[in-house]
């Protein structure tokens, strides 16, 4: 077993390209062995650091606004997301629908989550919509990989997690992620059941902590994409998005939206 170690790479699909970083706890993986389990093919290391060299990844708006979007896959047991794959492919279609309108220099954060600090939450993916990725392609490829999460998970790439730290991991991106320099909508595949020493929202009278309220100052929107998806009960759907509702609010979010459905 090899120590933690950051692989750089570029993800070619359609045409487009993303810088890629796959972090892994155990087994050196690349991204292209991670693409590889569910048959995308991938070129070598050596030939996407090259591309990427070469590449201008500012050059000037297009004609969309310009926005970040951070988007969070919760690998917890409990998301229909890692085991549903027709729900896996309609979440996709949703998330590349905001990414395709974007302009040039709006960047996409994308990030897996579960059980705080747990060895499945390694995936990461950050890249800017250029000339060179345009956001047809970086929405192709998004697609795509949001689409695949049930193989990854039924692969061994990634792993369900046992505990659901949305809030966690809401705190850590908010010291990443500066909502100030650009806009901002946080995209979240989550069930919104929150698991963790912070609450149990199973329970029917539990509640969110109260957030500090310059976490996300600043922040467009933060959207659950399969709010209450598994509790398959109306009643705690509505519970639970009008606790997340007053937590955004009070968070900095100027706006939240739970969506069961679509």
């Amino acid at each position: 077993m090899r120590i933690v170690s950051m692989l750089v790479g570029l993800l070619i699909l359609g045409g487009g390209f993303a810088y890629i970083v796959a972090l892994r706890q155990s087994d050196k993986m690349s991204f292209a062995d991670v693409m590889g389990t569910i048959g995308v093919s991938v070129p070598g290391e050596e030939v996407l650091e090259k591309e990427y060299a070469a590449a201008d990844v500012t050059t000037g708006e297009g004609e969309g606004e310009i926005r970040r979007i951070v988007i969070g896959l919760d690998l917890s047991a409990s998301n229909p997301l890692v085991s549903n794959p027709e729900y896996a492919a309609k979440a996709a279609e949703r998330v590349a629908g905001m990414i395709t309108p974007l302009g040039f220099r709006s960047e996409v954060v994308m990030r897996t989550f579960g059980a705080y600090g747990g060895g499945g939450n390694s995936f990461r993916f950050d890249a800017t919509i250029s000339s060179r990725y345009r956001p047809e392609d970086m929405a192709a490829e998004v697609k795509t990989l949001i689409a695949s999460t049930p193989a990854l998970i039924k692969r061994g790439v990634w792993q369900t997690q046992q505990q659901t730290n949305i809030l966690g991991w809401l705190e850590n991106m908010s010291q990443v992620v500066d909502c100030k320099g650009m806009k901002t909508t946080y995209v979240l595949l989550t069930d919104g059941l929150e698991d963790s020493e912070y609450v149990r929202l199973k329970n029917k009278n539990a509640t969110l902590p109260v957030p500090n309220p310059a976490l996300f100052r600043g922040c467009d929107e933060l959207i659950f994409l399969g709010l209450g998806r598994g509790t398959q009960s109306p009643e705690t759907t509505g519970r639970l998005r009008e606790e997340w509702h007053l937590w955004a609010d009070k968070a900095g979010f100027r706006s939240y939206v739970g969506l069961n459905d679509w």
